[in-house]
């Protein structure tokens, strides 16, 4: 029987433990290791073993002085002087999705089994102080999304057992349970926090709302009767009136009016399809992250790409701005998160990970990044945990 292990990276002015007796301990225990990785801006160095296999990205031409930092008065954190802190479970399977609350109190993982972990990071990120909800699900927990008006609020998903379930984090049980005819994978809630898209492994793009039906007493959330849209992903303008759609096998994305759906417009972004989207919280930009390995932020008023980020080497796997639009984390196929500066497109850091992280969340108040992922096995022995 496996252990399972959390790995989470917060950087702190503690005290580190030895490296090379953890690694000895690991390296007899753990046959898989699931990492979650939590960076903030505290000093320290990264490990020599950390770093020798992620190569710098490549230095972009010099940016227009007017993006500067130093033209626009912004002192930007010392990223490569941040001290990562991994927390891992050993598991046989990866860790899915990772995302924080409203408030940034919050965060919760899943991927690796039925329960959903939830940490307080400013108390503790050990494995034994998370929250563990159960019960909504009969089968692996494939995502997790916050309701963005409460911070107790949040919906997981399972494309196994066909259910959407959701909860309060003030209570085990669960809220509401939604049994489906189709496999919900991503779920995205509308900035109200009344509406919810799920998309399916077919690229079916669904709608729930939250309300009331008939003389019913009591608000539940329910499936629409609208025609499913074709979508991977989908993410809301700040005001809810818009969805932006993106195809994982579509060079475009697609604007439309919500909740009619309506076409605005489809703008061209990649050669190799769209596999993920971030909207800037000032609302300036959209990112948009290709298989061609290239980073996108298109202006929202015109829709014209403004720059292009060249940093990565591999399939883009997810986006997310910092809480001041300054910095957008890039999650790739490759092992590492490119920090990147969005006025400019600049590289700032590469922060090496354990493995390709499937997803990058900035927590909502603080330069503070979250990732998670699956480590590597060495060749002739277990896989390798740092």
């Amino acid at each position: 029987m496996l252990s399972c292990l959390l790995v989470c990276i917060n950087f702190s002015r503690k005290k580190s433990l030895n490296t090379a007796s953890c690694l000895r301990w690991i390296s007899r225990r753990v046959r898989r290791s699931l990492s979650c990785t939590v960076m903030s801006s505290l000093q320290s160095s990264a490990s020599k073993d950390d770093n020798e296999d992620v190569q710098p990205p490549q230095k972009p031409p010099s940016p227009p002085p007017h993006t500067t930092f130093a033209a626009r008065g912004i002192h930007p954190p010392t990223f490569s002087a941040f001290k990562p802190r991994d927390y891992r479970i050993p598991s046989v399977q990866a860790m899915n999705h990772i995302a924080w609350n409203c408030d940034g109190k919050k965060l919760a993982a899943v991927g690796i089994d039925k329960i959903t972990r939830v940490w307080a990071p400013e108390k503790s990120m050990d494995n034994r102080s998370a929250t563990m909800f159960s019960g909504g699900h009969s089968d692996d927990v494939d995502y997790v999304s916050w309701n963005p008006t409460h911070p107790d609020l949040f919906c997981t998903s399972s494309q196994r057992d066909r259910r959407i379930v959701f909860w309060d984090a003030r209570q085990s049980k669960c809220v509401q349970q939604i049994p489906l005819k189709f496999n919900p994978i991503f779920t995205n809630y509308s900035p109200d926090g009344r509406s919810l898209v799920c998309s399916s492994p077919n690229s079916k793009m669904y709608t729930f709302t939250y309300g009331k039906a008939g003389e019913e007493l009591k608000e539940q959330w329910r499936l629409s009767d609208r025609e499913p849209v074709i979508a991977t992903t989908a993410i809301f303008n700040h005001v809810g009136t818009g969805i932006i759609l993106t195809h994982i096998n579509e060079n475009v994305f697609r604007i439309m009016d919500f909740p009619s759906f309506n076409l605005r417009a489809h703008p061209a972004a990649h050669v190799g399809g769209c596999s993920a989207v971030a909207l800037d919280p000032r609302g300036r930009y959209l990112a948009t992250g290709g298989n061609d390995s290239i980073v996108n932020l298109f202006d929202t008023q015109d829709w014209i790409c403004e720059r292009t980020i060249t940093s990565c080497d591999h399939a883009i796997n997810a986006l997310s701005f910092s809480f001041d639009g300054e910095y957008i984390a890039i999650a790739s196929g490759g092992a590492y998160i490119d920090i990147c500066a969005t006025e400019s497109g600049v590289p700032l850091h590469r922060v090496p990970s354990l493995m390709a992280a499937s997803t990058v969340a900035w927590h909502p108040s603080k330069h503070l990044i979250a990732y998670c992922g699956q480590t590597k096995a060495r060749e002739g022995g277990p896989p390798l945990a740092r």
